[in-house]
């Protein structure tokens, strides 16, 4: 299992958000405390975020090192500063490459996206369903190996098909996909997704069985007014809200915080 963190608010540097809260994303990277499966997540990391006055791509940064190892990130956290970031560390699925195809968040235009979760025996179970399910705009955008991009192309795909509807029934139908897939093929799927235009955060806690992965969200902190975090385990101590298992959660650009049962 994965460590998810998402920010939407006022602007803060990568070192206020990463780094400064006492059990940050980085500590959760190597002393995590309610991941479900694996001990550590030191099979690579990854950053986005979006520039403050420019309407452009998101940037990331990635690496196939471990977050704590890697020199360069502690001091471009110093430097950037944006409105809407995403953060991940990760813990690969036993036989899934550790390269930086496999490395999130991922993205396409203006949307970001990270996951949390697995799909067992991915190859082998529900690999070529999926595929099948997705469009050609997006079969051709999976450069990586992992579950987690494809269901980012069939996230995508499903915004495609329906483009009139808002980004959230596209998660809904998305999950509603691999849950039917999942049973018919008899296996677990998991996926706690956030993915962001930078004006918006969708996420999910979504599993086939109990427990869920774990997932949080605070809204409104002294340290972080006017703004909402989302992370897979609180960052510092705070009034933070457990996500509803199975369900979508939704910050629009007001903050506002909406919750739908999937």
């Amino acid at each position: 299992m994965c460590r998810l963190l998402a920010y939407l608010g006022q602007p803060v540097t990568l070192e206020d958000i990463l780094y400064k809260p006492e059990h940050s994303l980085i500590v959760q990277s190597y002393q995590p405390r309610e991941m479900t499966a694996g001990v550590v997540n030191a099979d690579g990391f990854g950053i986005g975020w979006y520039h403050r006055q420019k309407d452009t791509a998101p940037f990331t940064y990635r690496n196939t090192l471990p977050i704590w190892n890697d020199l360069n990130l502690p001091h471009l956290s110093r430097y950037v500063e944006s409105e809407c970031i995403l953060g991940y560390v990760r813990s690969a699925t036993p036989g899934q490459a550790l390269d930086f195809a496999n490395c999130q968040p991922f993205h396409h235009q203006q949307q970001l996206f990270i996951h949390n979760g697995y799909i067992e025996n991915f190859r082998q179970s529900i690999y070529r369903k999926i595929r099948n399910q997705l469009t050609p705009d997006f079969y051709d955008h999976i450069h990586g190996s992992t579950d987690s991009e494809h269901i980012f192309a069939l996230l995508l795909s499903q915004g495609q098909i329906n483009q009139q509807l808002p980004p959230e029934d596209a998660l809904h139908s998305t999950l509603v996909i691999l849950l039917e897939m999942a049973k018919l093929h008899q296996v677990t799927v998991s996926a706690n997704i956030v993915f962001t235009d930078g004006h918006r955060l969708i996420a999910s806690r979504f599993s086939s069985s109990t427990p869920a992965p774990s997932l949080y969200w605070l809204k409104d902190d002294l340290n972080f007014p006017q703004s909402v975090i989302i992370a897979s385990e609180p960052l510092f101590t705070g009034n933070w809200t457990a996500c509803p298992e199975n369900s979508i959660i939704s910050v629009g650009e007001d903050r506002d915080i909406q919750i739908k049962s999937i």
